[in-house]
């Protein structure tokens, strides 16, 4: 099922954390550098509007592969991208229904290396954003709302997904 996402994951036999691994070891040299010649607001700003550009595209391109109405699309991208990243979370279901799906992560181990680099802003752009970018290939089916992150520092991430009426 994860062919869906091959584009993405390149080989699927290497773990989603060994990938981010992979691409913080050039985008951490990268942003220090740019940092070091821009000022840390203008580095961040750049590197954090190319990622969110990047995710959001390759998200809209996956959703268009798929055939089904927006929350379809959602669905299977969500189930896929959580048999990929279920492997580095620990997750509680709270809600699961017609109308809503909430969850709670309770552990990611992605926070963890990003935030023993020192640089859990990066991860929450290669990690934690991408969630926003999943939600909106549901085109306004699907919404969700997160009020805190493991890699900002709070205990767990909260996943409110809301779903429109069918």
């Amino acid at each position: 099922m994860t062919d869906v996402l091959d584009d993405y994951l390149v080989d699927p036999k290497v773990s989603l954390l060994d990938k981010v691994r992979i691409q913080a070891q050039v985008l951490v040299p990268v942003l220090r550098a740019l940092r070091a010649e821009l000022g840390k607001d203008k580095a961040d700003a750049i590197v954090k509007q190319a990622l969110r550009d990047w995710s959001q595209q390759l998200f809209t391109s996956i959703g268009d592969g798929i055939e089904g109405s927006p929350r379809r699309k959602w669905a299977t991208i969500q189930s896929i991208w959580g048999e990929v990243s279920g492997r580095e979370v620990e997750v509680e279901t709270r809600r699961q229904d017609k109308e809503a799906l909430d969850m709670d992560v309770t552990h990611c181990r992605f926070a963890d290396f990003f935030r023993a680099l020192g640089e859990p802003d990066l991860g929450a752009l290669l990690i934690c954003e991408t969630d926003f970018d999943i939600a909106a290939v549901g085109d306004g089916e699907v919404s969700l709302e997160r009020a805190q992150t493991i890699m900002r520092g709070a205990p767990s991430c909260t996943f409110r997904y809301k779903f429109a009426p069918r």
